[in-house]
This record gives structure tokens, C-alpha cells and sequence, in this order.
């Protein structure tokens, strides 16, 4: 059956499916998206903390670093708390991998040639076998072997994805194939070639970054560059957006960038204008505002908010709810991509926040469905 709207279909790279606890990676499943903890894990409690608010946020994935063995000692309390899998973050030490494995660590990740011996390997594997845990491998342009450097004489694509691939054949040794891999770099294009090459030369699940982005704006802009037009190639199983900003917003990051791209749907998607002198309200603090009363919301749906009737009318129809500012402090509600009341200014932001938690509720209850203007059309 042909797409209504070709010109934003997604024809996404075929891999191989592995499970991360309960999640699903790769194959046909969701774009998942992943954060990672800040606090020191010895820590337990803040741990625990900060991964709630991951959930709350979204995340489908939590990472949790594991660099000693305090941190590994109450690992276990860490894992049955979070309601989503942990993967233990390892480098160097074998045994912080065993330790998390026996703990209830979903995943791991580590670079097999960076813990030692193939008999060190080969118990990494044996642990996670045992264990049920994915292995995930992460290749970094920061932390490239010295022979790959002297090869190659700097991070470039064909080195990462040799590093890759030696690793992968180090798991494949050991008769492990319950992988994932990721090649990222802080330079966006460097990343971008090194994933389109080692896409074409395996089959196993790809973990989307842009590593060291930068700060919340810049690190945004580089990851929706650099994981974005991945995406949108059909490359990536699995996202997390490195930002120097607390793991929250990196989830909030990962879904803004899928549901650009239609990939994955949750909460309210906001459509709202850059603001002018035509506005009949002030835009940026509605949105602000809004943005943030309305983040409780998980259930799929849009809300347009234009400051003037020049696009105002044509976005909202668009949308599940609109609101177009007017003049004389009297502004313009849509339902369902329809004119329905008006709303005064002193009224429109608890108004707009009822009307979306209702809309909400009647989607959750199976009551009404979100809004798609091209319903009749895609039949």
C-alpha cells in the first residue's frame, strides 16, 4: 500500500533484534531512547532518585556507570528499584563487568579489547550469557587504540569502524551475538560517515550519539544534526543525546528529535510561532508555560500556538488544539482543526491546559482518537 505522504517515509535499515532487558532493540521496534546517570553511583539513593526522573521524562534506557567496586557493591538495589533496564557502564576492569552482570545489569558496555585477555573476554561473555545481559559495544573517536592512530594518523570513519569491527569479532569469537554498537565523535560529520560505513558492513543494532555535543543549545543543534539525518537515512535502533545538562533533558532531547521525524509519538507536540509585533499575546512565555504545565502529559497529541490570524488559522487546523491570538485580548480556540470559542487573555492559559488535560484523558479512555487532518485522505 503506497504512503499518502511519501515525502516523509522513513525506510529504515534492517538489523538484527536483541532484547535490553525487557526492551527491544533493533529489528522493527521503536527508536528507543537512553540517558545516562551523573550522580556516583556509591551513591545509591541519588542514583535511584535521578533515574525516576529519567522515567518520568521518558527514558526507555538508563546507563549507570561502573568504575569500581564500591560502585558495583549495591548495584543490585539500583536495578530492582529502576522500572526500566540499566545498562552498566565499564571500561578497563573485567571484574566491574561480572559484578554488574551478577547484579541485574540489562546491558553492558565495554570495548572487549580494552579489558584484557580473550580468557578476560571470554568470562565477560560467560557473565553475560549467564546473566541475560546485552553487550554493548562503544567505539569513541576520544579513546581510539594507538595501532588504529599510527594506521590511520587521526579519528577518521574507516578507522572507527575498524575498531568496530575488531570488537565485534572478539564477541563473535566467543560465540556472543546479543550486541549492539556504536562508533560516535564530537565531530558531527566524522560520526555521521563512520555510522553510514559500519551500517552497510554489519547487521546488529546501532546505538545512535554524537558524543561530547556540548552544552543544552549547542549539544542540541549538533545531535539533531548528527542523529537526525541518520534517522532520517534509516540508520539507528537506539539514541542518546550527550549534553552537559542533567540527564532529563537529553531524554526530552532524544523524543523532540524522533517526533520531528515521525518515529516515535509521546506527549504534546507543540507547533507555536516565532512571535512579531502582529502577536495578540506574547508568544514566548505562553509557550514557556505552557511547555512546562503541560510536561505530566504522555499521551500523543498536538497543540498550535500562533500569535496572529496570518498562519495562526492554517497551523491550527493542523492540530488538535489550536489557539490564534486576536485582537482586543480575545483570541481564537480550534478543536480538531476547527473554529470552536474565543478565549480571553486573563483565561487562556488555564483554559488551553484544561482543554489539552481533557483531550488527553479522552484519548487514554479510548473516547476519542488524536487528531490527523489527512485521516480521510490516508483511507
Amino acid at each position: 500500500m503506497s504512503s499518502v505522504r511519501p515525502w516523509r517515509d522513513i525506510q529504515r535499515r534492517q538489523s538484527r533484534q536483541i532484547m535490553v532487558g525487557s526492551v527491544p532493540v533493533g529489528g522493527d521496534a521503536p527508536i528507543t531512547v537512553q540517558t545516562m546517570t551523573n550522580t556516583p553511583t556509591e551513591d545509591v539513593a541519588a542514583t535511584i532518585d535521578q533515574i525516576r526522573r529519567c522515567e518520568d521524562a521518558g527514558a526507555d534506557i538508563v546507563r549507570v556507570s561502573c568504575p569500581t567496586a564500591e560502585a558495583t557493591e549495591h548495584f543490585d538495589k539500583i536495578t530492582k528499584a529502576a522500572n526500566v533496564p540499566i545498562v552498566a557502564d565499564i571500561h578497563f576492569h573485567y571484574k566491574r563487568a561480572l559484578e554488574a552482570a551478577d547484579k541485574g545489569a540489562a546491558c553492558l558496555r565495554i570495548n572487549p579489547g580494552n579489558i584484557g585477555s580473550s580468557e578476560r573476554v571470554a568470562e565477560v561473555v560467560r557473565a553475560a550469557k549467564a546473566n541475560g545481559c546485552a553487550i554493548r559495544i562503544g567505539v569513541n573517536a576520544g579513546s581510539l587504540e594507538k595501532d588504529l592512530l599510527e594506521k590511520y594518523g587521526e579519528p577518521c570513519p574507516e578507522a572507527l569502524i575498524e575498531s568496530a569491527l575488531d570488537h565485534i569479532k572478539l564477541l563473535q569469537d566467543h560465540d556472543f551475538h546479543e550486541y549492539k554498537v556504536a562508533v560516535k565523535a564530537s565531530d558531527v560529520f566524522l560520526a555521521v560517515a563512520a555510522y553510514h560505513g559500519l551500517a552497510d558492513a554489519v547487521d546488529c543494532p546501532l546505538h545512535l550519539g554524537i558524543t561530547e555535543a556540548g552544552g543544552l543549545v549547542g549539544g542540541t543543534v549538533k545531535s539533531s544534526i548528527g542523529i537526525g539525518s541518520l534517522l532520517w537515512a534509516g540508520i539507528g535502533d537506539t539514541i542518546r543525546v550527550s549534553l552537559s545538562a542533567e540527564p532529563e533533558q537529553e531524554v526530552k532531547v532524544g523524543y523532540e528529535i524522533l517526533k520531528s521525524l515521525g518515529l516515535r509519538t509521546r506527549g504534546v507536540r507543540v507547533v507555536s510561532c516565532p512571535s512579531c509585533s502582529r502577536q495578540g499575546f506574547d508568544v514566548i512565555r505562553t509557550v514557556e508555560t505552557l511547555e512546562k504545565r503541560l510536561e505530566h502529559i504522555k499521551t500523543p497529541m498536538s497543540l498550535s500556538v500562533l500569535g496572529c490570524v496570518v498562519n495562526g488559522p492554517g497551523e491550527a487546523r493542523e492540530t488538535d488544539i489550536g489557539i490564534t491570538g486576536g485582537g482586543n485580548g480575545k483570541h481564537m480556540v480550534y478543536l480538531s482543526g476547527v473554529t470552536d470559542h474565543h478565549v480571553k487573555s486573563e483565561d487562556m492559559l488555564d483554559h488551553i491546559v484544561s482543554l489539552v488535560e481533557a483531550k488527553a484523558a479522552q484519548i487514554e479512555a479510548g473516547e476519542a482518537l488524536a487528531f490527523d487532518p489527512h485521516a480521510e485522505a490516508a483511507e
